[in-house]
């Protein structure tokens, strides 16, 4: 017989698919805005603007995290973000995800 305790954190799943869909969307926005800034060529096949070289600084990786909040359900600390910012999306994805999930768990009271 499961306790409530575990009924609770089972009912509980983070949104990944949800958080990574916002999060990407918004980093890639952010990307092209920086590329038409600086005069970077977007690449023309899908998905290279991933890996492409396009530096994504902190603080407006700090405004992405605004979008992602309504998805996660309360407010994100700065911190997430490494200081610095990220040299590609692929970058910033890879050091995000797993922090966005770790922060959710510790709001949510559920041992990872």
């Amino acid at each position: 017989m499961a306790s409530d305790v575990d009924e609770k954190q089972e009912a509980k799943v983070f949104p990944l698919a949800a958080v990574e869909t916002c999060l990407l969307a918004e980093l890639t926005l952010l990307a092209e805005t920086e590329a038409q800034i600086r005069g970077i060529e977007k690449p023309k096949a899908p998905g290279a603007i991933l890996k492409m070289a396009i530096p994504l600084d902190s603080l407006s990786v700090v405004d992405v995290l605004c979008a992602v909040e309504p998805v996660i359900g309360f407010e994100l600390k700065d911190s997430l973000v490494r200081t610095g910012g990220y040299p590609t999306i692929e970058a910033a994805m890879a050091h995000l995800m797993p922090r966005l999930e770790s922060a959710w768990k510790k709001k949510n009271g559920i041992k990872a």
